[in-house]
């Protein structure tokens, strides 16, 4: 086990632990030689997998001399990378400046609480009027800021391919040969899928994205209709599985209720993609990425649908 004595809140990132499923695997029937698997991110110190992304980026401008102590670090987010650039910034001495969509709740208090400085933007334009706002305020005062500009940095799949594609591998003792995740800034796909492919190039990558424009799956894009992240190659998954809005907080009700878990939209929509690639497996080890606890959006409206629903499915 690691020693953490002394260590500093940016070395608690990584390491996160792997879970299986087994009591959502059930419901795949018979397939008893296919095993499910959720990475855990939510373990991370500031309570996503968007920890691994800020850090590596936030290292690398300093190390290239980008970022300076006189600079602010600036970006737009949907909530988690902004938590993680707001955490870090804290423990590094950095201020941090953040365009956040007015609906993104609690999110933008706990990124309030680190220190970060929040600008609003329009919650009908989503991810996309945030990533305009940021890139025009930097445009107006390059000099006063580091953007590390998430969507298209390469340090940001970089992270993932250090860290959390090994930690798959070593955690599955290399017998993963699926790995599902949702499209967001699309770093975890990128960089885990690139490097499990060098490590074992029969493993299939599996992309995540919402079935339509629009859907309630905040965290990530469906790609059609969206700004493309400059990070982003479609080369670098196999294929692509399109999730329900409807189906997704299913699987969010049905983790909690038969796993213990409290997990975000995001991993409902992954795990959903997952347990649809499962059920075509006659054999397998499919690993997806919980990327943040359910907490998060607890203040959301979709929360009572959801309850609602589940009861009354329950009772039937």
């Amino acid at each position: 086990m690691k020693n953490l004595l002394g260590s500093h809140v940016v070395d608690l990132i990584g390491n996160t632990p792997l879970l299986r499923l087994d009591r959502i695997a059930y419901w795949l029937g018979n397939k008893r030689n296919v095993e499910l698997y959720a990475k855990a991110e939510f373990a991370n110190p500031g309570g996503s997998v968007k920890d691994r992304a800020a850090r590596g980026m936030i290292l690398a401008g300093i190390k290239e001399g980008k970022l300076t102590p006189s600079k602010t670090i600036l970006d737009s987010s949907s909530g988690n990378t902004g938590i993680a650039y707001a955490m870090i910034g804290a423990a590094l001495g950095y201020s941090v400046e953040l365009v956040i969509p007015e609906n993104a709740g609690i999110k933008r208090r706990i990124a309030e609480t680190f220190g970060a400085n929040i600008i609003v933007s329009d919650p009908l334009e989503g991810s996309d009027g945030a990533i305009i706002e940021a890139q025009n305020r930097f445009n107006k005062h390059p000099e006063r800021y580091f953007m590390p500009d998430q969507y298209n940095n390469p340090n940001n799949w970089k992270a993932h391919y250090e860290t959390t594609a090994m930690e798959i591998w070593e955690q599955t003792q290399g017998r993963v040969t699926h790995f599902v995740a949702g499209i967001g800034t699309s770093g975890t796909l990128m960089g885990t899928g690139r490097r499990l492919k060098e490590l074992n190039p029969k493993i299939e990558i599996i992309a995540v994205e919402p079935a339509t424009a629009l859907h309630g799956l905040e965290g990530l894009k469906h790609m059609d209709s969206s700004i493309v992240p400059g990070i982003y190659d479609p080369k670098v998954h196999d294929r692509k599985v399109s999730v329900f809005t409807e189906d997704a907080y299913e699987m969010v009700c049905r983790v909690a209720r038969e796993e213990g878990l409290l997990i975000g939209f995001s991993c409902g929509a992954a795990l959903q993609g997952a347990f649809e690639v499962a059920m075509g497996l006659k054999e397998g080890v499919v690993v997806t990425i919980f990327p943040d606890r359910g907490e998060r959006y607890l203040e959301s409206r979709f929360w009572d649908e959801i309850l609602s629903f589940w009861e009354k499915r329950a009772k039937r």
